[in-house]
């Protein structure tokens, strides 16, 4: 004779068992953001693409997403990544080594996300970052622009949106293109991109591009690994 579970113990205990296996499979395909409702998580990509820019023959090519619901639409941001980026005079497209190109459908060597606070500490914490609901990230072939940073700027850029969101794009597209961050050189001097200029300018003045008028890197001394954060 086989023992036999009350009807509602054997449904509580198939219930269980689904429970307890879709956590198992979970460990395989969870990512930090997936929990969130879909709203959160959806973005748009920009139509259309751009001319290859910059004489560099390293080409980074580049998409651009902004998340949906937001008053800035897709198009308008990437007006704005394109001219920080397509900036062959001071941008990172100077210097005869590097070009970039927009497009709109894969494959890309990274993509430029405008995203809400909320979505933009998801997507960075997937890499193990902590962006705190208040700055931008740089992970993997990912570049995530904070909505929060994007409008309210930072207070040595008060009044000078253009010039901070070229800071902001310019700075996180240099740690995809391989560069780290560095100090400031001088009292007066203007504040390399890739230093963290969020915490402070420490004698530097503002500035947005990596490269000065005569065409030549502005940049400090290295900040070494073990005290470098990974958050702008």
């Amino acid at each position: 004779m086989t023992a036999r579970l009350p009807a509602g113990r054997a449904r509580y205990g198939a219930i269980a068992l689904v429970v307890v296996a879709a956590v198992a499979a979970g460990t395989w395909w969870w990512r930090p953001w997936a929990d969130a409702a879909p709203k959160s998580l959806a973005f748009t990509t920009a139509p259309g693409g751009t001319e290859r820019v910059g004489t560099g023959e390293h080409l980074y090519r580049y998409k651009v997403r902004a998340e949906n619901g937001l008053k800035v639409t897709p198009a308008q941001f990437a007006a704005e990544v394109d001219a920080v980026l397509g900036d062959t005079r001071r941008g990172w497209a100077a210097g005869g080594q590097r070009s970039f190109q927009r497009v709109d459908a894969d494959p890309v060597d990274f993509t430029v996300y405008l995203a809400t606070p909320k979505s933009t500490d998801r997507i960075c914490g997937q890499y193990g970052l902590d962006t705190g609901g208040w700055v931008n990230c740089a992970a993997g072939k990912q570049v995530v622009i904070n909505l929060k940073r994007w409008q309210e700027l930072s207070e040595f850029y008060t009044g000078k949106p253009e010039l901070y969101h070229a800071l902001a794009v310019n700075h996180e597209v240099g740690h995809i293109i391989g560069e780290g961050h560095v100090d400031c050189p001088g009292q007066g001097a203007p504040a390399p991109v890739m230093m963290q200029q969020i915490k402070g300018l420490h004698g530097c003045v503002p500035n947005g591009t990596p490269y000065a008028e005569d065409g030549t890197l502005i940049t400090g001394p290295p900040v070494a690994a073990s005290t470098a954060t990974p958050v702008p």
